[in-house]
């Protein structure tokens, strides 16, 4: 599948020349982000503004947070994990899946909007999953 840089660039300058306070987010918070065109096997945004779901699992201070994107695509993989999306009033919304291995440093200029939050004994499970993935 071909690439498309041309449309992403104008994109991320955009969000990277944004001034003023950024989206505040919290740990457990499922968000839209301007994930981008990305290189390879890297999880790339959707869509003409490029965004993916992200779970925050990490939160470093108001600009930048560890984010797992997500995906639909079920697998029974130990870089995976299956887990159902809540919405703000707690009622379960849709399955949905963390992609272990693609876990990064995001910058909260990347926050498009929230969706909703991943359940707390979901949040530890996967936490204990990522650490199982470390050397």
């Amino acid at each position: 599948m071909e690439k498309n840089y041309r449309a992403w660039t104008p994109i991320k300058k955009t969000l990277n020349n944004i001034n003023g306070p950024r989206l505040f987010c919290h740990e457990r918070e499922v968000w839209y982000c301007h994930l981008g065109e990305n290189i390879g096997f890297e999880q790339d945004g959707r869509g003409d503004q490029f965004l993916r779901p992200v779970v925050i699992i990490r939160k470093f201070n108001n600009e930048v947070f560890w984010g797992v994107p997500l995906t639909r695509t079920q697998k029974d993989l130990p870089f995976y994990f299956a887990f159902t999306l809540q919405a703000d009033t707690g009622v379960p919304i849709e399955k949905s899946t963390a992609v272990l291995s693609q876990v990064r440093l995001i910058d909260a200029k990347r926050l498009r909007r929230m969706i909703g939050y991943i359940f707390e004994k979901d949040i530890t499970l996967l936490k204990k999953k990522l650490k199982a993935l470390l050397p």
